[in-house]
């Protein structure tokens, strides 16, 4: 489920999905902007196979796990990376 495996394409999978989300989030926004974007990027993008809004979410809960991401007055938004 989180990587790749041969039920799951390796686009579909929840790694491949949270770095999808994470290149859409080049600026502020919302979860309802972020699902659009993702599904707009997707279908220019060429993967066919659609993506679910609870896939979705569960790549989200994946990046908030991680601490990738945060949720700050209903606004989601990349944390910045420690490199160090």
């Amino acid at each position: 489920m989180i990587t790749p495996t041969r039920s799951i394409a390796p686009d579909r999978a929840l790694l491949s999905v949270s770095a999808q989300i994470l290149l859409q989030l080049e600026e502020p926004r919302t979860v309802s902007q972020t699902w659009g974007r993702l599904k707009a990027w997707r279908t220019e993008n060429g993967y066919g196979s659609p993506i679910p809004f609870g896939w979705f979410v569960l790549a989200l809960d994946m990046l908030y796990a991680i601490d990738a991401v945060a949720l700050i007055d209903d606004i989601l938004m990349r944390r910045p990376v420690d490199v160090a």
